[in-house]
This record gives C-alpha cells, sequence and structure tokens, in this order.
C-alpha cells in the first residue's frame, strides 16, 4: 500500500482572505487522501479563536492584546481593501452569492476531514492567548512539532 502523501500549511496570516486560501488548500489536500497539518502562529492564531469572550485570567498586557486581535474567523479583515471594514462585508456577500463557504464552515469542514490543526504554544503565550480561547478539538505544539511534520511533507506552505 502506499504511503499517503503529507501537506503541511504555516498559516502566519490574520487576513481573511489568505485564511480562506489556506483552507481551500487544506481541504483539496485532504480530499485528495493527504494527511495534512495546518500550524496556526502569530495572527494566524485568531482564525482559531472562538467567537464569544471566554472568561479567563489574564495580565494587563495580555487583555490588551485580546482586545486588539479579531476574535474569530469572521472577524478577519482582508490584506487589500478592508476599507474600514466594508470590504469583508462585500467578499462575503459575493461568496455567498456564489455558493462558497465561510471560513468558519472551511475550517470545520478541515476538521470534519480530520485535517491536523495546531495552535503555536509559543505565539499562544506571547500573545496571551490560553486553550480556552480556541476552538475545540485542536491540537497545540511548538515549532519542533511542525518541523516534524514538514520534514515528512511533499507540499510545505507558508501562507
Amino acid at each position: 500500500m502506499a504511503k499517503r502523501k503529507k501537506t503541511t500549511i504555516v498559516l502566519f496570516s490574520g487576513d481573511y482572505d489568505k485564511a480562506m486560501a489556506a483552507y481551500i488548500i487544506a481541504n483539496g489536500a485532504a480530499a485528495y487522501d493527504h494527511e495534512v497539518t495546518v500550524f496556526h502562529t502569530f495572527w494566524g492564531l485568531n482564525a482559531l479563536r472562538k467567537a464569544n469572550q471566554v472568561d479567563v485570567k489574564k495580565g494587563v498586557l495580555e487583555k490588551l492584546f485580546g482586545k486588539m486581535m479579531p476574535r474569530g474567523a469572521e472577524k478577519l479583515g482582508l490584506s487589500k481593501m478592508n476599507v474600514a471594514g466594508f470590504g469583508p462585508k462585500l467578499i462575503k456577500h459575493v461568496m455567498k452569492k456564489h455558493q462558497a463557504l465561510p471560513l468558519t464552515q472551511l475550517i470545520e469542514t478541515a476538521q470534519e476531514q480530520e485535517v491536523k490543526l495546531v495552535a503555536c504554544t509559543m505565539t499562544m503565550d506571547l500573545l496571551g492567548l490560553q486553550e480556552k480561547e480556541l476552538l475545540d478539538g485542536i491540537d497545540y505544539a511548538g515549532v519542533a512539532a511542525y518541523l516534524g511534520d514538514a520534514s515528512e511533507g511533499n507540499v510545505n506552505l507558508f501562507i
């Protein structure tokens, strides 16, 4: 039996359109029977944040970071044409018109396809994010774990 191909994606960006691209590729690779890992670091972690505020104990700096960062995938801005928040509304309207899945559904689909979603623990520490604030069913690891997956990867992307 042939060994499954592996695809790894580092999601560094917190932009809605870039996160969508990462998840479209992840879901496509999973549909082609690749073993897929999406490693979320820095602003890419915001795609994994729960939409609702979670009551956790934080210091002043961590609270400030939490308020400045978007809470959840649907709150991410666009990389271009954000236009004070109007751009994301426009693109979501166009996506709905063309029956494209929104980012939250792409993430859910990835989880259903057993795509490994990983939150970078070092970045979580730096930004003051706690496990309770992120989606259920994800993994937590550092760069060494990602490198282990990537070293066996047939496709490795940085978005």
